[in-house]
């Protein structure tokens, strides 16, 4: 793709990354046969292709955004699917973040709108705050017909029941059983300690069972995600540094062999700190070591090697491939083959390269897209027949959770959805995850 930006354009970093992206792009076509939300609406602007015709045109002319672009940009899960189709090696995710960036930088929107996205980027990276909203919203919940349609989304989102705080999430140090083959930090997350802190706890387990030596780290927590797809920009950095810091001093102090993340969506922001800090002479080292040092869970697992017990019998296991694993790690195979080593009988989910609708506050933001694309997904989760399902994103499994019983799937909600650590630590040696019994 041709561009023409000025060479004071170039001079900023974004302006320059962006051009070197666009220019990878030769109009082909082929993002447009995964991308959900051409899948769902067929608007060409709703396509990556589009998309990208969009935000080249908002960049070169250095005005502020349009509701058009907005409206499309949007729209966009940020699944990544068209670049796991791309033949031209286009790095979308980069293009479609500085989009967002500029699009907050210049950009005024509609105020309902301004306080809905402040609302959800001040509290769901605040455990706290977010525990307190989601009593609130179990609270509403019988009065949720009366409310407008985003709040309405985020009410009925709320689990029916909330688990306790595990202490397991504070800064400490889990010895390894056995010899110590390796020392890891975990990053525990936000929202993930919140919803289900179960995880944390069965990836613990199933670390220190298999011989690392496991640290949460004073003063690690939110990745910066959920604020970095939003555009807010200093603030996802923020996070990233302050990550970035806890993790470093581990390293430097202790040892680290791994970053371990068990929330893919975090995991590939993690993975991408050096990009997003290479402009900053102060953190740019720091945060391409910490990216470097950064695993999915399942990464970890395969140089561990898995030792099952023979507990896992043969359930049978429809496996949700995360967009943000899938595409955004490219680990595709590795989730199935452990869960295969385990004892499982793991069945592929079809159209396994559409998003379920989470996509951090997608499903907040975007309700009506989110919910066709959760009642798809869910369908397709059904015709395996499995009785349980596994993924590797806490998004993911609250989503098909609360799509098992809302979409209409008969017995739907007999069906548990767990995370793969749950199941492989449970295989290995650790208790029955709770939603098996």
């Amino acid at each position: 793709m041709q561009t023409s930006f000025t060479l004071a354009q170039l001079a900023d970093p974004g302006i320059a990354a962006s051009n070197e992206i666009l220019r990878k792009c030769v109009h082909c076509g082929f993002c447009t046969a995964t991308c959900p939300t051409y899948v769902l609406l067929g608007d060409e602007r709703d396509s990556p292709r589009g998309r990208i015709y969009l935000i080249k045109q908002m960049l070169e002319s250095g005005k502020p955004a349009t509701e058009e672009t907005v409206r499309h940009v949007d729209r966009c899960l940020s699944c990544l699917s068209c670049m796991t189709t791309c033949p031209s090696s286009v790095h979308y995710m980069h293009l479609v973040d500085h989009a967002r960036d500029y699009i907050e930088q210049t950009y005024r929107r509609p105020l309902s709108d301004r306080l809905l996205r402040g609302l959800l980027a001040r509290v769901i990276p605040n455990p706290r705050l977010f525990r307190f909203s989601l009593r609130l919203a179990q609270l509403a919940k019988p009065f949720r017909f009366l409310l407008p349609k985003t709040l309405k989304a985020m009410v009925s989102l709320a689990p029916r029941h909330l688990p306790q705080a595990s202490a397991m999430d504070r800064p400490q140090v889990f010895p390894a059983q056995g010899a110590r083959r390796m020392r890891v930090a975990l990053l525990t997350g936000c929202a993930q300690t919140v919803l289900d802190p179960r995880i944390n706890e069965a990836t613990i387990r199933l670390l220190t069972r298999h011989g690392c030596e496991v640290v949460v780290a004073q003063g690690a927590g939110c990745c910066g995600s959920l604020t970095h797809h939003m555009g807010k920009e200093d603030d996802a950095l923020a996070k990233a540094k302050a990550n970035i810091a806890a993790w470093h001093r581990e390293l430097e102090t202790n040892g680290l062999d791994a970053v371990v993340i068990n929330a893919s969506g975090c995991g590939t922001t993690v993975k991408d700190y050096g990009f997003m800090l290479r402009s900053d002479p102060a953190w740019a080292a720091k945060a391409a070591t910490i990216a470097s040092l950064a695993k999915d869970v399942t990464e970890v697992m395969q140089q561990l090697t898995l030792k099952p017990t023979g507990a896992a019998a043969k359930l049978t296991v429809a496996y949700h491939s995360a967009c943000s694993l899938q595409h955004g790690q490219k680990i595709t195979a590795l989730p199935k083959q452990l869960l295969a080593q385990a004892g499982f009988d793991v069945r592929d989910v079809p159209e396994a390269h559409l998003c379920c609708g989470s996509a951090g506050t997608y499903n907040l933001l975007q309700p009506d897209l989110a919910l066709q694309l959760r009642a798809r997904k869910v369908k397709n989760i059904a015709s395996t027949g499995a009785a349980a399902v596994a993924a590797g994103n806490i998004g993911c499994l609250v989503q098909i959770a609360n799509g098992l019983q809302h979409d209409g799937i008969e017995n739907g909600e007999a069906v548990p959805v767990l995370h793969t650590v749950e199941l492989l630590d449970w295989a290995t040696g650790g208790p029955k995850p709770a939603a098996l019994s």
